[in-house]
């Protein structure tokens, strides 16, 4: 079986610093990728919850790319998934899967996370899979749970609960590349008023 593995993140420490990093092996066990999360999780919600990665972590500063025989996808890990342009640069580089592994909470995780993931699912017509960690409430950090992976049209195929669990979904591609026929946004942007560049490459 050709199976690629997205191994969800872990702490990574490099000349010194840590990461958030995602690391990705091909079918023969080779590493194809690493992304370390650009984006850190610093935020205050009164009464709810406040958070600062950035007092151990540090951000990446490269996009994450693979390609497979089927599609090239592209990676985000958490909240890296809130910034529309990270999935936009991934759309422009030919990106038709988004993969983000993520831990949102029980504040952000219910108003929030199917939320995203349909967004960027839409705003790309591109389609999106995420994969969260089992709820364990006795955990000093408690995830929201609820794997998920959405088509180009912004459907719900697969999604999982709280608990741990196996999740299947079929990525259509005939689908995507139907539905940016019949919207076609790529060709329509109006790139005399905006664009969504990189600073690297």
């Amino acid at each position: 079986m050709d199976i690629y593995l997205i191994g969800g993140s872990i702490p990574e420490e490099d000349a010194g610093k840590l990461y958030n990093t995602c690391a990705v092996f091909g079918p023969d066990g080779t590493l194809l990728v690493k992304h370390r999360k650009i984006h850190l999780f610093d935020i205050d919600v009164p009464g709810k919850i406040t958070f600062q990665e950035s007092k151990t972590l540090s951000p990446g500063d490269n996009f994450s790319t693979f390609d497979t025989p089927y599609c090239r996808v592209g990676l985000g890990i958490c909240y890296d998934i809130r910034f529309a342009e990270l999935a936009q640069v991934y759309a422009q580089r030919g990106c038709q899967l988004l993969v983000y592994p993520g831990a949102f909470n029980l504040t952000t995780g219910p108003a929030h996370w199917e939320l995203l993931q349909r967004g960027r699912a839409v705003d790309n017509q591109i389609s999106v899979a995420t994969a969260s960690p089992a709820r364990d409430d006795n955990a000093s950090y408690v995830a929201w749970g609820h794997s998920t992976v959405v088509n180009p049209w912004g459907e719900v195929l697969a999604k999982a609960g709280t608990e741990e669990m196996i999740l299947y979904s079929d990525i259509d591609l005939k689908k995507l590349a139907e539905i940016r026929q019949q919207i076609p946004i790529f060709k329509q942007k109006r790139s005399d008023l905006y664009a969504v560049g990189t600073k690297k490459p």
